[in-house]
């Protein structure tokens, strides 16, 4: 599980893939979080958000990696378009709904995120989203 996660708004790919070896936090418009598994997260958001099944977003290569280093463990990967068009239109009761979802499938798996956390998080992210859009960039998250 990460310890640090990090989604960001950045223009491209390349933007976001030089920014694996310092994170985003100083370059560009940043959330930071914790101890939660952001790559099986954004799965789940898009199944909860947009429709569609974990098994088959996973096996279709979701999320993107944008870079990696195995040595040191971070990544940089990318949110879909479809997932980032399901936060851009989402209303509060659909992050909320997301978020109790969310939440119940983690504690399912034996992890604790809180639905008030996970409503926190799903808001900040769909505004970060929203406002990454209206820039035409794109968002990412950064892992270490």
């Amino acid at each position: 599980m990460s310890i640090i996660v990090e989604f960001f708004a950045a223009p491209d790919d390349a933007a976001a893939a030089r920014l694996l070896r310092t994170g985003p936090r100083r370059a560009c418009e940043s959330l930071s979080f914790g101890n939660f598994d952001p790559e099986e997260a954004v799965i789940e958001w898009e199944c909860l958000l947009a429709g569609g099944d974990f098994d088959e977003l996973a096996e279709a290569g979701e999320p993107r990696l944008v870079a990696g280093q195995e040595e040191d463990g971070c990544l940089v990967f990318a949110l879909s378009n479809r997932l980032s068009a399901a936060f851009a239109r989402a209303e509060q009761s659909d992050l909320r709904a997301a978020a109790a979802g969310w939440s119940s499938r983690r504690a399912k798996e034996g992890d604790v995120i809180e639905r008030e956390i996970a409503s926190v998080i799903l808001g900040d992210l769909a505004a970060l989203v929203s406002s990454a859009r209206r820039q035409g960039h794109g968002v990412y998250c950064w892992t270490a």
